[in-house]
């Protein structure tokens, strides 16, 4: 892959969706490219297509009409073989709810994306600690989801997003479901850590204060992405 290019880029993607006998356009043109390291805050009012901007993002639907590069590599005609191996080794995901395996301590839950990977046990043991220590859980190695409150369990679920060293990470509303101390705990938490390593992230908020914190901002409306610096961002805060 290409070290000089984006991370991703999204170049004049569309998404419709068949509803009755109408074409619902839930993306027109949509035109993104996020560079290494770079953290950006994806806004727009409910039901403006994010979480169908990420899907997409993060290959798992195509588009109706565009492209989708990531690292200048083409990935929109790619079977779903190689589509699987590039999110499993490219990307990261966190949703609004954390999805933790229940059955499984939280370091077994950082643990499983990596042996599926082939990384070694040792070895994907000492990450998942590590990990799990930046998020300020190392106390709670061998606690199940059950046995954690929900900001504990959302940040199990980031770190076990990070398993892989993925090169970009895709959040979808990640403290969406969670009261404002424990959402400021959590954001801070995974924004240090994605600093920390490096990484490039696009977080889908409701929030403009966690917005505001961010590399920079983009907002959905109408279908269209604008780029929030062409814009006062502090005269539109209306993202619901």
């Amino acid at each position: 892959m290409n070290d000089k290019a984006p991370v991703i880029e999204l170049k004049n993607v569309y998404r419709s969706f068949k509803q009755g006998t109408q074409n619902l356009q839930v993306l027109r043109g949509v035109e993104l490219e996020i560079e290494k390291g770079e953290i950006v805050a994806l806004v727009g009012p409910s039901g403006s297509g994010k979480s169908t901007m990420l899907q997409i993002a993060g290959l798992l639907e195509k588009p109706t009409k565009g492209d989708i590069y990531l690292d200048g590599q083409n990935c929109s005609k790619l079977g779903d073989t190689m589509r699987t191996l590039l999110r499993r080794d490219y990307l990261g995901f966190v949703y609004q709810y954390h999805n933790l395996l229940a059955d499984f301590d939280a370091v077994e839950n950082v643990m499983i994306p990596q042996l599926i990977a082939g990384v070694k046990t040792k070895e994907a043991e000492e990450r998942a600690k590590w990990l799990l220590k930046k998020m300020g859980l190392d106390k709670r190695f061998k606690h199940r989801p059950a046995e954690m409150s929900g900001g504990e369990q959302q940040r199990v679920a980031i770190a076990r997003a990070l398993a892989n060293a993925p090169k970009l990470l895709l959040a979808d509303e990640p403290t969406g479901n969670l009261d404002p101390k424990t959402s400021e705990t959590v954001f801070a938490a995974l924004l240090a850590v994605v600093k920390e390593t490096g990484l490039s992230a696009l977080i889908a908020t409701h929030n403009f204060e966690l917005a505001d914190r961010m590399d920079r901002k983009v907002k959905l409306d109408g279908g269209k992405l604008i780029d929030m610096r062409a814009e006062k961002f502090v005269s539109d805060r209306n993202f619901y």
